[in-house]
């Protein structure tokens, strides 16, 4: 009998290696009015079929598959996931206590540029935060460092959250590179010091002319090769560079640095005065990625600050990518609205934190809209997702339909009821 059941605990053990792999239901989503983002732009009475976790297909009407589990969205709007595009989401909990927090560092040695850093080692899918977020809509991020002492805030990751062991969907998705007063103040002291080396950095980088260094590789160069080699896609354009600026000169010098160095994919961040050089932005192709409600002047970097920024950069070309946050990553749809009260067209307020984020990150080809063949990050909102009193109904995150709770929801429903023939360390919701 022992025999028989190593026998069959073998067996079992060996074919569960060949079993394949077992996918969430497949979801049909009908009846509402779905924003595609796509080339199908609006579809009413829509039916979205999702295979495994990516979207099979879009269409008016039609009838559903047998084997496929059916969400009824008449009356709803159905969106793409919306994207937090710059945030630290993975990397913290509690800011300033409750131990380490992973989107900050120190480094004591002034030659580490700082390029090498990835935030995909760090990231936590287990952080609270991740449900508190995505509950709310927001199915992806870019999960990039806050702070460090270095020029370079390293790369950042592009992130999904829906509850695959491995949040990471893009690991060296964007370099990250902050040229704010308060970042220049707290380093070198000096604009006058960074503007120089961080050409000086770019024009070496350029030298390799898109080509790697080995360790046997002869290299004279002042950056060290792993530097060097990590800026290598950014002076491609394969890596998206995103700059944090404000003040319109600095933003000028990194229209100049677009000039010098054509094939870089910039990205300015925060840019609370970027309104004021509209139109230099629009013919060198460079986005921003902005926080509408920036419209006091903080430090002399953000004189310009307005709450008309997005619609001034948009009514002259620019793309606009919203979303700027991390505890508050859920709140990117009340920004895009506020943004869009003040003159930003409705499209582009939803494409700022689908669409267009997902080019100006380097990650459309799988994330932003609704189309055949991407993943299937879908929400089902209960009216206008722009609208601060709509919220999300269901969210579908890499095909699965996630659970809408989070850390505080569940202490609400512990606490919601009173029981007093307990302690309450021993009820659960």
């Amino acid at each position: 009998m022992k025999r028989l059941n190593k026998i069959a605990l073998a067996f079992a053990a060996a074919t569960s290696f060949c079993a394949p792999q077992v996918w969430a239901d497949n979801i049909a989503i009908t009846g509402g009015t779905a924003f595609t983002m796509g080339e199908q732009g609006k579809v009413e009475n829509a039916t979205i079929l999702i295979e495994g976790d990516v979207i099979k297909s879009v269409k008016s009407g039609g009838s559903v598959p047998s084997g496929y589990k059916t969400i009824d969205a008449k009356g709803k709007w159905v969106t793409p996931g919306i994207i937090g595009a710059y945030t630290s989401l993975g990397l913290v909990e509690v800011e300033y206590s409750a131990g380490i927090s992973d989107y900050t560092a120190k480094l004591e040695d002034s030659d580490y540029l700082g390029t090498q850093i990835e935030t995909k080692y760090a990231v936590n899918p287990d952080s609270s935060l991740m449900n508190l977020t995505r509950i709310e809509g927001v199915t992806s991020a870019i999960s990039v460092m806050a702070d460090t002492d270095t020029l370079f805030q390293g790369q950042g990751a592009f992130i999904s959250l829906g509850d695959k062991v491995n949040p990471i969907v893009k690991g060296n998705a964007v370099m990250t590179l902050d040229l704010t007063g308060s970042k220049v103040d707290d380093s070198v002291g000096s604009r006058a010091v960074v503007w120089p080396k961080l050409v000086s950095v770019l024009e070496e980088a350029a030298s390799l002319k898109g080509k790697t260094l080995r360790k046997k590789d002869d290299w004279d160069g002042d950056l060290s090769k792993a530097d060097v080699n990590a800026l290598v896609p950014v002076m491609k354009g394969d890596m998206p560079l995103l700059i944090t600026v404000n003040r319109t000169i600095d933003i000028r010098h990194v229209v100049h640095l677009k000039q010098k160095f054509e094939d870089l994919n910039i990205v300015l961040v925060q840019a609370t005065e970027a309104w004021r050089v509209a139109d230099e932005l629009a013919a060198h192709d460079i986005a921003v990625l902005l926080k509408p409600e920036s419209n006091l002047p903080y430090d002399f970097d953000e004189l310009g600050a307005t709450l008309s920024n997005a619609a001034r950069l948009d009514a002259a070309g620019v793309k606009v990518v919203i979303g700027m946050d991390t505890h508050n990553a859920r709140l990117v749809l009340q920004h895009a609205g506020n943004a869009v009260a003040h003159g930003l067209p409705w499209e582009k307020g939803l494409a700022s934190i689908t669409s267009v984020a997902a080019e100006a990150l380097g990650v459309s080809a799988s994330h932003g809209s609704m189309e055949k063949g991407k993943s299937a990050d879908v929400v089902v909102w209960s009216g206008d997702p722009l609208e601060v009193m709509s919220y999300a109904e269901t969210v579908v995150i890499d095909g699965e339909e996630i659970p809408m709770t989070s850390r505080p929801s569940k202490l609400r429903d512990r606490y919601l009821k009173m029981q007093s023939d307990k302690a309450y360390r021993y009820v659960k919701p």
